[in-house]
């Protein structure tokens, strides 16, 4: 995970630079297993300032920057909501499609016991970008 000024949000494909935009990531590799059970795939991911503190506060889990492998962490937006709905941040508009619970693979990087079941319910949101655009720190997400 690399933190970026600013970011191009690609319709249909994702962050341009992220792993899973090259088709590199844990999922695309497992997305060709036959036995995995199906799951929306998503172009961006969104997580809470405050659910990750929270985690702080509730489980003595301290997440540095980027160990929650989310793409982009947005403060005073109840991302829970947003599913379903069309939102845009900065110039990209967006998708909520489903909220995007913590894995094992993200406690296992992150080697903290416990971290998953502190992120339940607020581990962040799953999208799809449906117009391409810039994306950078200090954009505002309307809803």
């Amino acid at each position: 995970m690399q933190a970026r000024e600013t970011v191009d949000a690609v319709a249909e494909r994702g962050l341009r630079g992220d792993r899973y935009f090259e088709g590199h990531g844990l999922w695309n590799f497992l997305d060709e297993d036959p036995n995995r059970e199906v799951q929306e795939a998503s172009d961006i991911t969104f997580i809470e300032a405050e659910a990750l503190a929270a985690v702080e506060q509730d489980a003595g889990i301290e997440l540095l920057t980027g160990a929650h492998r989310r793409n982009v962490t947005t403060q005073h937006v109840p991302l829970n909501h947003l599913v379903g709905q069309t939102f845009t941040v900065g110039d990209a508009i967006c998708e909520g499609i489903q909220l995007c619970e913590p894995c094992g693979y993200m406690q296992s990087l992150v080697g903290e016991e416990g971290l998953s079941k502190a992120l339940v319910h607020r581990g962040g949101l799953d999208a799809i970008v449906v117009e391409s655009g810039p994306i950078a720190i200090d954009d505002e997400v309307r809803w």
